[in-house]
């Protein structure tokens, strides 16, 4: 049997969670916890499960504060209402990164992927989680912005470009700029690459949105909505700028 755990600080979603679990007869659910206060206590006194069903944003704090003071080797799929975390889950043993509301065909597709990392002869516990989480890794799809006292939601596909200005990262829609809690570096590493490039040091762009691109006398890249400074490509960056638009 797979020792199952779920944190989640809403009742009726973690009602929902155990009820989808209860379908696949090899999940054993030993637990849930609804709060970093007491998972921190759980997993001081209890065997760590082989597999973690986790909410990202709990009433008292993240659950990532859980793992950092205390590390586990077991399997991680997070599953939050925002994919705001995802570069920060994949480093803590994350498999997958499932959304809210949770679907039975995305829970099935989950577990199917979480017992594809398994050797038919391994315990549970004793995996190196490293070596085994391959390198494939979701990919940003949407972006919770802050807007006074309001929350947005953006869709990466709408996003222009992403730009950094005075240590701020901001991303650039046809109507209006947000700013992220991101660095540039951590969204190069979760954006499509499909769609978004790094120019340089200060933009990232989507391809779905360029004007035209000027060859002479550098590489400069007009978007639909230009920002004030040009965009130019890095000389470092040229030959894959040219790889990216073509394929």
């Amino acid at each position: 049997m797979i020792k199952t755990l779920i944190i989640e600080d809403e009742k009726p979603a973690a009602r929902k969670l155990e009820r989808l679990i209860g379908l696949f007869p090899d999940l054993e659910l030993v637990a849930t916890i609804h709060s970093v206060e007491e998972g921190l206590e759980w997993f001081q006194n209890n065997p760590h499960p082989d597999l973690i069903f986790s909410d990202i944003v709990l009433g008292d704090g993240l659950s990532f504060d859980i793992f950092e003071k205390i590390p586990t080797r077991s399997f991680m799929i997070y599953t939050t209402a925002f994919d705001q975390y995802t570069l920060k889950a994949f480093k803590l043993n994350s498999i997958d990164y499932l959304l809210k509301p949770i679907m039975e065909e995305d829970l099935e597709k989950a577990i199917t992927k979480y017992k594809s990392f398994l050797p038919a002869d391994a315990s549970y516990n004793n995996l190196e989680i490293k070596s085994l989480i391959k390198e494939e890794k979701q990919k940003l799809s949407r972006i919770l912005v802050k807007i006074g006292y309001n929350l947005k939601i953006i869709q990466t596909d709408e996003v222009l470009y992403f730009y950094s200005e005075n240590k701020i990262v901001y991303l650039q829609t046809k109507e209006r700029h947000y700013p992220t809690d991101f660095t540039l570096d951590e969204l190069q590493e979760v954006l499509d690459h499909k769609n978004f490039f790094r120019v340089n040091r200060q933009f990232i762009i989507n391809s779905n949105f360029i004007k035209n691109i000027h060859t002479s006398p550098y590489y400069k890249v007009e978007m639909e909505v230009s920002p004030e400074e040009e965009i130019t490509v890095s000389r470092d960056r040229l030959k894959d700028f040219k790889d990216w638009l073509s394929t």
